[in-house]
């Protein structure tokens, strides 16, 4: 049997170019990396990533360098190309040898070929010039921070003493998080089983760990029998809040909106003996909750439905606590899906609050009186967070706010002494508003 050559660095980078073009138009960047070929599929995600954390300084650098566009293809691996060479943290590869690869991957794409001249050109322009070409760009915002302007107006709108801090934290890879089930073991049980095959992690939380280097999921003891599910810290808070405080004398209606991939879904019945009725409006992502839950040894009555479209999927009785996930912009999980701040555009936000403020609305009435709804996005918006939900307060004197966290800032492996909503952690950006129902 005769093994694979290993992928070169030249299909690695007409891959990562494909993916990055998929994302300008449009597409999201895990269906871009879904579609590359498997041998190539993990060098080029890593590649990716490396990437799109650099792109605003890639695309300014690229202007400087051709002023005039060129053709798409041409452009996207131009700037895969700039913002290899000039990641800060260094790149895996030699210089001489990114643009020689990068040379080769235009030759042997027919869109690049006719450029590849061009290319060439440009790549060793830029090492023989790159400190003048970086100065040149060095106070273009995107070019600075990686994001574009429209989101940093944002970010340093809504976070005025804390922007920059942000910023910084979603050009860093986030942790490995791990959820026991706690079902099925302990933190530290686990943590003794992950010791003994020499992983090292730690505990956060009261179910989280943290892994020191993130590994296939097919390498953690027990996985595959439901021991453990991969979420972040900061998603690990919404079945306790929800749950904690809620009457234990008969077993409780939970409804699990926008429940798709099933985490939390998963996370509430490891917690509680609840019955949960998960939503989804897209049906091919109600399969990723069955498989989940079926893996933990789990059930839930998963429904395919708009959960604002009330009248299609309730059965009329009102349910005692409601998870409500909603959809949002994703402005809290950057780090681990880089390729969102390229995606969103200024008037998604506006689109997102309504369907949002929408949600909302539909929901609590189904919500049994001294019921509890728990509103989360994996945003730092404030207009997705606290603004949306003052607003909400403001429209429905049946609602109250109880304890919670409100904006989890994500502030990566930076310390500060400054006082945020949240203690300075490594996690997601998230919001978490408690609310409760008044009797009538």
């Amino acid at each position: 049997m005769t093994t694979a050559p290993p992928p070169q660095l030249w299909q690695q980078l007409q891959q990562v170019a494909g993916v990055l073009l998929a994302i300008q138009r449009g597409q999201s960047g895990t269906v871009a990396i879904g579609a590359v070929p498997a041998p190539l599929r993990p060098g080029v995600q890593a590649l990716s990533f490396e990437v799109l954390r650099s792109l605003g300084q890639a695309q300014a650098l690229r202007k400087q360098l051709a002023p005039r566009t060129p053709p798409p293809a041409v452009d996207a691996l131009l700037c895969v190309a700039l913002a290899l060479l000039c990641r800060q943290d260094g790149s895996r590869y030699e210089p001489f040898t990114l643009v020689n690869q990068a040379v080769e991957a235009s030759k042997k794409t027919p869109p690049t070929k006719p450029q590849a001249a061009f290319v060439n050109a440009c790549l060793r322009r830029f090492l023989r010039e790159q400190d003048a070409l970086k100065a040149k760009v060095r106070d273009d915002p995107v070019a600075r921070w990686n994001h574009p302007a429209w989101w940093i107006d944002q970010i340093r709108s809504d976070w005025p003493n804390h922007w920059q801090t942000l910023l910084r934290a979603a050009d860093q890879p986030g942790p490995m998080v791990l959820r026991i089930n706690a079902r099925r073991t302990t933190q530290d049980t686990y943590l003794k089983r992950l010791q003994e095959i020499g992983m090292e992690a730690w505990a956060v939380g009261r179910w989280g760990i943290i892994l020191k280097a993130p590994c296939g999921v097919q390498d953690l003891p027990g996985f595959a029998n439901g021991d453990v599910s991969v979420q972040d810290s900061a998603a690990q808070l919404s079945a306790p809040l929800l749950l904690t405080g809620t009457s234990s004398q008969k077993p409780l209606r939970v409804l699990d909106a926008c429940a798709a991939p099933g985490g939390k879904t998963a996370h509430l019945l490891e917690l509680a003996d609840v019955a949960v009725t998960a939503l989804d409006v897209d049906a091919v992502r109600c399969e990723r909750i069955h498989q989940n839950l079926n893996r933990l040894g789990l059930s839930a009555k998963v429904i395919a439905a708009d959960a604002a479209d009330v009248s299609t999927w309730w059965d009329g009785k009102p349910f005692d606590a409601i998870l409500l996930d909603a959809p949002c912009s994703g402005s809290g999980i950057v780090r681990r899906h880089p390729d969102i701040r390229w995606l969103r555009r200024q008037t998604d936000l506006g689109q997102l609050v309504e369907t949002q403020a929408r949600l909302l609305s539909k929901l609590l009435p189904i919500l049994t009186p001294g019921g509890r709804l728990l509103y989360c996005t994996c945003s730092v918006f404030r207009a997705e967070g606290e603004q949306q939900i003052t607003r909400f307060l403001s429209a429905h004197a049946s609602a109250v706010m109880l304890p919670n966290p409100g904006h989890l800032l994500p502030t990566g492996n930076e310390k500060s002494g400054s006082a945020m909503d949240n203690q300075v952690n490594d996690h997601d950006g998230f919001y978490y508003a408690l609310l409760e129902k008044r009797a009538a």
